[in-house]
């Protein structure tokens, strides 16, 4: 066996840290009863509790602070494209001035991004049909700090696509393949996709 080549350590001072978590779209219920969609990249699960991380001045957290439901759809690596079309968009109208120059309002995401909406069982915001997995939340816990808010859900229930389903309690992690972002690049489980528009590499 070959002994691992080491290489040249330095520090750095990165403009961003996402060094590499599953995509997530955010469901949440707009004033109106219809779904807002949220492409985040900011979340881990532990038990039946999710922790997810978002911006201080999107239409999510103001959804999730009036309602306290939400859907955690997780995409496939093969809808990158679907994903990033949301990326430029906010549910937020008029649309803050920090966002102004990149982003435009859309009321509907999902006819915007190519994706479909499902009926939720036990929460108001709908599902995302395409995503394999689906998992209706309700807040229990929520920190705002200066630009951003770390939410904590309880996760209802969970729906899968047959296709990734091993048993009713467990997911095929060879028929899985999450919509990873790395450093705002996509990826899949076994190759680079594309990248996002704010990437700057």
């Amino acid at each position: 066996m070959n002994k691992q080549t080491k290489s040249a350590i330095r520090v750095i001072q990165p403009k961003i840290l996402y060094f590499g978590t599953p995509v997530v779209l955010l469901s949440t219920l707009n004033e109106d009863g219809t779904t807002n969609l949220t492409p985040m990249s900011s979340a881990w699960a532990l038990g039946n509790r999710i922790v997810l991380g978002l911006g201080g001045g999107g239409k999510g957290l103001a959804n999730l602070l009036r309602c306290g439901e939400c859907v955690v759809n997780l995409p496939d690596a093969s809808d990158w494209g679907h994903v990033e079309k949301l990326a430029r968009l906010t549910g937020a109208n008029p649309v803050p001035d920090y966002k102004r120059e990149q982003y435009r309002f859309e009321h509907d995401k999902f006819s915007a991004s190519g994706f479909t909406p499902l009926s939720s069982d036990v929460v108001q915001p709908h599902r995302v049909e395409e995503c394999p997995l689906q998992i209706e939340a309700k807040v229990v816990n929520l920190h705002k700090s200066e630009g951003f808010a770390i939410i904590e859900v309880e996760v209802h229930k969970v729906h899968a696509h047959e296709a990734i389903v091993l048993s009713e309690q467990h997911v095929n992690p060879v028929a899985w393949n999450p919509l990873i972002y790395s450093f705002r690049h996509y990826f899949g489980l076994d190759q680079g996709l594309g990248k996002t528009f704010k990437s700057e590499t």
